[in-house]
């Protein structure tokens, strides 16, 4: 089996847009800055980087947090990781003729989700119809040995998944086959085109501390190193 692994959910990779849009605004800022004051900069270049050591103090929290959040879900990733299996390869024309499909693997004692019904976090792994994994919650699609992250969500999902996760109990597992037209359609590229159907499988866990705010502390941390990569020290030019 063929696995790509992507290092960031669909939550960190919002943060990274965000991070971007930040920096271009900086960026406009300073010029406008420069131009004012007729050519020099209205702040010293020294304030613009990030020490080593500060970088490798953010990336020492974010693993930190990692650990943390490996501690308190490994029940839950020793019940979602016996479903891995299920990742294998389907027939995409089959996957992008019908509608939503969805067979339920655990059936949670949790509430039950429905239609609109965003309160949850989620762990999932999404695939293609080659069996490439494009996207999970996983450290590792090859060997992952816990969670990198806990999808929040109420942050807005393609149609089908939420289509899909209606009628789940909290804390159980469901495979969900997704058709173009309720996922990507022809506005993003993925599994090496567009149109295309996607599989995922999912386990929905309640939206409640201490794992509510350890996803958000984690958010937070990874932010921190990302806007580190760039040369901002996050705490001093953004969290003040």
């Amino acid at each position: 089996m063929e696995e790509k692994e992507l290092k960031t959910s669909p939550k960190q990779r919002f943060l990274i847009i965000l991070i971007a849009i930040v920096m271009l605004g900086s960026i406009i800022a300073s010029y406008a800055a420069i131009v004012i004051n007729g050519g020099k900069s209205a702040t010293d270049s020294s304030t613009s980087t990030i020490s080593e050591e500060k970088v490798m103090a953010y990336e020492e929290e974010y693993k930190n947090k990692l650990n943390e959040l490996a501690e308190i879900t490994k029940g839950d990733f020793d019940k979602f990781i016996q479903y891995k299996s299920r990742v294998t390869a389907y027939n995409e024309t089959s996957a992008n003729s019908g509608g939503v499909e969805t067979t339920d693997l655990l059936v949670g004692d949790g509430r039950t989700l429905e239609d609109g019904d965003n309160d949850y976090l989620a762990y999932y792994i999404g695939w293609c119809a080659d069996e490439t994994i494009f996207d999970s919650s996983l450290d590792s699609t090859t060997n992952p040995t816990a969670f990198k992250s806990a999808l929040d969500a109420s942050l807005g999902m393609i149609e089908g998944w939420d289509m899909g996760v209606i009628g789940m109990n909290i804390g159980g597992v469901r495979e969900i086959t997704i058709p173009s037209e309720l996922a990507y359609k022809d506005q993003r590229e993925i599994c090496g085109g567009y149109n295309k159907p996607l599989k995922f499988l999912v386990m929905a866990v309640a939206k409640e501390d201490p794992l509510k705010t350890l996803a958000e502390e984690l958010d937070l941390a990874f932010m921190k190193v990302q806007y580190a990569y760039y040369g901002i020290d996050y705490d001093a030019e953004i969290g003040s």
